[in-house]
């Protein structure tokens, strides 16, 4: 390199010149995210972002610096008045969680922090080891059994079904690549599973057509018979059944599959049995949930997400796996600038990424770390069981209604139902019931989200809001109500001829 006493004989830093000004910008910031968040119920549930800043957020890359107050002034204009609104007490799309004011300061705190949680003796460390812990008491899960935190349900799942993979591969896996000794490598779940479970058979190489997606009854709970079937089916194919997902608590619906039953036929085959608990695990806490998700207990490997049910801000998740062991080989490496050592900064736990896909982590468990000391976890369980009586209030009032309708009967915190009037086929409530959605979200009113059940649009509620009250609801029904009484009128609506 040339020039190295001229390059060094202005150093640079990128700390503040001016500290005192940066103090006093950080609490203007801190004031008013807190007073937006204090008053989140006044503003609309979402808004469209404007054409100009759109073009504004497709400007170059900065050359030069720019004040801290401008480009505060620029966030408060074109970024922070544009959220996706799942802050909002009238959120209730897809499976998003509130956040909360001090896990906001949480999320501050670690970031100044701004630790690697991949290795090394430093605090963050035993604090994820305690997070896990915690995660596991909540599940009364085994206190033995191994886990990690992760971005999300995806990864989650992903790091679960690796170590059912290899684990019941009674093969080298690592070494030498994805081959079954007897044809291919299947699992089993319901047509109701999250696609990221698709997704990961196909980043771990056994290939989408390894997935066996067994129907689903009434309630859209695995059907048990078609299970055994099947896996019966593969055994005599020559292929290699080695895993068994079961829902606590679909996505489109909610629905918590008979787990017990599941449990009972991974054992009977000697098959990995895995729950996706994304949101439902949770309810495990709720007295009236405890019996349908007992299996939890028993289960290979469960995932779920913090983000979603217990308000955490985003990301976090978790993936809690029995055999610690199994869990460690698959993923463990060794190198040699990862090596631990008696003492200093390289001693400390076993390293995190030994346990998972990701080497340089964040701190993602100060957050629920604090979070679970502001409020305790019977606090949590409340709020989980609250949003579940709010989902059961929410059918009620549906039934109520000549013009609505619920599609699927409501079994935990999710509700799907929609708009009707009779004479109409299924085509056109389909494109109406859409036209409700988007106009719910695009006048800010409240921001359901969507999904197809038997053919039939359905607006579908998933309740994991811990600011949602009752009249919130009521206000859901009201407004869905007119609406399509006005978009009927509007758009002339008439069965085909």
């Amino acid at each position: 390199m040339q020039n190295i006493e001229e390059i060094l004989s202005d150093e640079i830093s990128l700390d503040p010149d001016d500290w005192e000004s940066f103090r006093k910008l950080g609490h203007h910031m801190i004031d008013d995210m807190m007073d937006h968040l204090r008053n989140i119920r006044s503003e609309p549930s979402w808004r469209k972002i404007p054409e100009g800043t759109k073009k504004f957020l497709k400007g170059g890359i900065p050359q030069m610096p720019e004040s801290i107050a401008e480009i505060y002034d620029e966030f408060k204009k074109h970024i922070f008045p544009y959220p996706s609104g799942n802050m909002h007490p009238r959120f209730w799309a897809w499976v998003q969680g509130t956040g909360t004011p001090f896990g906001v300061l949480a999320e501050m705190l670690a970031a100044t922090m701004n630790p690697n949680t991949a290795i090394g003796e430093h605090s963050a460390m035993y604090v994820e080891q305690q997070v896990l812990d915690w995660c596991k008491e909540m599940l009364n899960y085994p206190m033995t059994s191994s886990g990690i935190l992760v971005s999300g349900g995806s990864m989650a799942n992903i790091t679960a079904l690796v170590v059912a993979r290899n684990h019941q591969s009674g093969r080298n896996v690592r070494k030498e690549g994805v081959r079954a000794a007897n044809g291919r490598m299947v699992l089993y779940c319901s047509t109701e599973t999250h696609s990221c479970i698709e997704k990961a058979a196909e980043v771990m190489g056994i290939g989408s057509d390894s997935v066996r997606k067994i129907g689903v009854d009434e309630n859209y709970r695995i059907r048990l018979t078609e299970l055994a079937a099947a896996i019966e089916s593969d055994i005599a194919a020559c292929n290699t059944p080695f895993c068994v997902v079961g829902n606590a608590g679909t996505v489109n619906t909610g629905a918590i599959d008979p787990l017990d039953d599941l449990l009972s036929i991974s054992r009977k085959y000697n098959l990995w049995f895995h729950i996706d608990g994304a949101f439902g695990a949770l309810a495990k806490m709720v007295p009236e949930y405890k019996h349908s998700l007992k299996a939890i207990e028993e289960a290979d490997s469960v995932a779920f997400d913090l983000h979603k049910w217990m308000y955490m801000p985003f990301e976090v998740g978790c993936v809690l796996i029995k055999n610690a062991g199994a869990h460690r080989k698959a993923f463990a490496v060794e190198a040699n600038y990862l090596l631990n050592h008696e003492g200093g900064l390289a001693a400390g736990p076993d390293p995190m990424g030994n346990y998972g896909l990701e080497l340089s982590r964040g701190f993602k468990a100060l957050k629920v770390w604090m979070s679970l000391k502001e409020h305790g976890i019977q606090k949590y369980a409340s709020a989980i069981r609250q949003n579940i009586a709010q989902a059961f209030y929410l059918g009620e009032l549906i039934g109520k209604e000549k013009n609505l309708e619920l599609l699927t009967p409501v079994s935990m915190n999710v509700v799907c139902f929609r708009y009707r009037r009779d004479g109409l086929f299924t085509e056109q409530l389909n494109r109406l019931n859409k036209e409700i959605v988007m106009a719910l979200q695009e006048r800010g009113i409240a921001s359901p989200s969507s999904t197809i059940l038997g053919g039939r649009y359905a607006i579908r509620v998933a309740n994991t809001n811990h600011r949602s009250r009752k009249e919130d609801f009521e206000v859901l029904i009201r407004e869905t109500i007119r609406i399509g009484d006005g978009l009927q009128i509007q758009q002339k609506v008439v069965p085909p001829h």
